[in-house]
Parts: structure tokens; sequence; C-alpha cells
């Protein structure tokens, strides 16, 4: 029976993939989090390792505190690098398959057209360094798969999607900024496509390419558009009036574009991605 270890199970894409591990049997799903298994330690995750024997890692465990990470940079590079450098180090030379999960923030969102996984990554913040930091290690290992995420989004854990609802329940009217492009991912989809990869190559229905890869749901939106679709979903009557990035100050910057081409994993594990705003309406359903 394959053994496949998740970490950082108890965030939005580790509890989805526990509800996607449901549908799938004979294969050994390992949930761990912090309490049970801190990859920051060298020593505990081989120990960990070493013990459980995994076929599979899915690394879900991250620091995503975006402008926090400007002033802890060596906290957010501890766990998007050093933790993914560690795991790696155990695996290194063994037949075990890795996946990490990263960000479109290695994008610097001077492009027009949808980022392939083949351009410059160049991050603009701390949190996109650390995770970028983290793809190099994960790479050292020969069956290494990256998947490049944006985001994300869940009826799990805290998120745009949970704050907008938050927020326009309290509030007349909401500002969200309208210049900054990309794709909202549903974690749930995410999750389900992760785990139909690792079956298929189990299976031996599909070869496992090594490499990195972009993940989102498919379309086109900016922030303002997803909370006016959030807010239309929910038949809320709270305002969203656009904002430009320079009006809202945050402590991190973010990529302005950071739309992402899915040729790659598409044609090579064969998935389907919904749009956005399908997925969206998966989700608010739940919430509701």
């Amino acid at each position: 029976m394959p053994i496949i270890l998740i970490t950082g199970a108890k965030g939005q894409l580790g509890s989805e993939l526990k509800v996607v591990s449901k549908n799938y049997y004979g294969y050994d799903f390992v949930f761990t989090d912090i309490d049970s298994l801190d990859i920051t330690s060298y020593e505990q995750t081989s120990e960990f390792i070493k013990q459980s024997k995994p076929d599979w890692i899915i690394n879900c465990a991250a620091y995503n505190l975006v402008d926090k990470a400007e002033t802890e940079p060596d906290q957010a590079l501890l766990v998007n690098g050093t933790a993914v450098k560690n795991i790696t180090e155990v695996i290194r030379g063994s037949e075990c398959r890795f996946i990490h999960v990263s960000s479109d923030y290695v994008y610097d969102g001077q492009s027009n057209v949808p980022y392939n996984e083949d351009d410059q990554a160049n991050p603009l913040s701390a949190y996109g360094r650390s995770k970028l930091e983290g793809e190099k290690h994960a790479l050292l290992h020969q069956g290494s798969m990256i998947i490049r995420t944006s985001w994300l989004y869940s009826s799990f854990g805290n998120n745009f999607v949970k704050t907008i609802l938050r927020h326009s329940a309290e509030k007349e009217s909401l500002r969200v900024v309208f210049d900054q492009t990309g794709t909202p991912t549903y974690a749930a989809d995410l999750a389900g496509a992760i785990v139909s990869i690792i079956s298929g190559v189990i299976r031996n229905q599909i070869a496992m390419n090594s490499g990195i890869y972009n993940y989102s749901n498919e379309g086109v939106c900016t922030w303002y558009d997803f909370a006016c679709e959030i807010i239309k979903e929910a038949s809320l009557t709270c305002r969203i009036l656009p904002v430009l990035t320079k009006d809202y100050p945050q402590t991190a910057k973010r990529p302005a574009y950071s739309v992402m081409d899915k040729t790659k994993i598409k044609e090579n594990y064969g998935l389907s991605i919904p749009h956005w705003r399908t997925s969206l309406i998966k989700c608010m359903k739940l919430l509701q």
C-alpha cells in the first residue's frame, strides 16, 4: 500500500487533501502538522521520514503571512526554504516522490501575458523570495514536482473569500484593489488534481515528470472582480469600491499581474481545470 505523507495538514490545502483522500482506497495517507512533525527541525524530519517510509510526500506547510514576512524574513525563510531543504536532504537518492506547493509570488508581475514555468522568477517580496528558495531546494531531489499556485481559498482556514464575507456583513462598503490581476484557486480543486496525479502515476497510467508546474483555476480577474463575485453569490448588499494599489498601502509588494499558463500540467497529467467562478460557487455553497 503506497504511503503518502502530507505536511501542513491543518491548512487550507491539507484540509482539502483530507477530504479528497476519502475517495481513494488502497492508499495510506499520513497527515501531519507542526504538532506531530516540525519540518523546520532536520532531526525530527529525518527520524519521522525514516520511520514512516513514505512513497510520496506532499508539502503543504508554509509561512504565508505575506506582509509579516517583510519584518520577519528569517521565519519565512525557515518554513518556506530550510524546511524544504530538510525534506529533500532526507529523501535525496531515494525513490520517494516529492510534491512541493509554491506560489505565483515568485513572479514579478511585469508580464502582460500568462506566465509559463520557464519565465524568469523575480520575486518582489520576502515571502516570494522564501518560496523561490524552497523551490531551489525541492529541485535538488530528482523526484520532485513543484506546483505554483495563486490566490488560494477554501471553506477551511482563513482566506480572501471568508474575509470579504465577514467584513461585508459588518460594513456598507469595502475598498478592494482593481489593478492586481491573477486567478483565484479553490484549494479543493488543487487537492483533487494532486491526488489524481499521484494515483495516475502509481497505477502506471501517466509518467511522473519532475520540474515546475503552474496550477490555478481557469479564467482571469482582479481582486475587485473576485470580491464583487463573492458579494453577488452571497446576495449581500455591501458595495465594493475599486481602489489602486498605491491608495491601499500594504507592507509587501505584490505582483500586478500573476496569471499563469497551465498548459504544461494539463497536457502532462490530463487534467481538466474548472473556471474560478464555477469553483467559487461550490465553495460558497459549503460556507452557507
